[in-house]
């Protein structure tokens, strides 16, 4: 034999020897936790009864709506004091309202039984549909006409005196 295979041969003795060590230690260990005694369980909490609430703000705005635009002047009235236009302080606002004219886009119009209606985005990029009569913007406007590519808007703002004019904007397909 050479020097090299009784080399190989004793370093292979040598490991298969730490092989040899067993388990008998690990079994004593587990015999040892199983005779301990086991610590208590504590006891599940009481279940605790919440307290009830009426909710009394019925007649308040909905907590779960956003609130876009004041509720204070809206559509056109004849003012008694003769100063002309003015918004209606007692129309309910419409959603398309809590948004500026500008941010609103018209991405197509439909007709349903004989009712153009337009189709206008968002700036959350949820399409609505509005027809005449519906309001946009935040400058009280209203739809006065629909066509296929154009929407005219009748708006309301106050001039640096403090009283209304009015002021037409058109709302076309593929504007931003």
């Amino acid at each position: 034999m050479t020097w090299k295979a009784l080399l190989m041969m004793s370093v292979s003795v040598v490991l298969l020897a730490g092989c040899e060590k067993g388990t008998r230690d690990l079994e004593q260990w587990v015999a040892e936790q199983r005779q301990r005694p086991a610590d208590p369980i504590e006891p599940i909490p009481p279940v605790a009864t919440p307290e009830i609430v009426v909710y009394e703000a019925a007649e308040l705005r909905d907590p779960f709506e956003r609130a876009f635009a004041q509720v204070d002047e809206e559509e056109v009235v004849d003012d008694e004091s003769g100063s002309g236009l003015r918004p209606d302080p007692n129309r309910r606002r419409e959603f398309l309202e809590g948004f500026p004219l500008d941010t609103l886009r018209m991405v197509g119009s439909l007709e349903i039984e004989g009712v153009q209606y337009a189709l206008i985005q968002d700036n959350e990029s949820v399409v609505h549909q509005v027809s005449e009569g519906n309001y946009l913007g935040r400058n009280h406007g209203l739809v006065e006409s629909v066509g296929q590519d154009l929407v005219e808007v009748r708006e309301l703002v106050q001039d640096g005196r403090g009283d209304w004019i009015e002021r037409r904007v058109q709302v076309a397909l593929g504007e931003s």
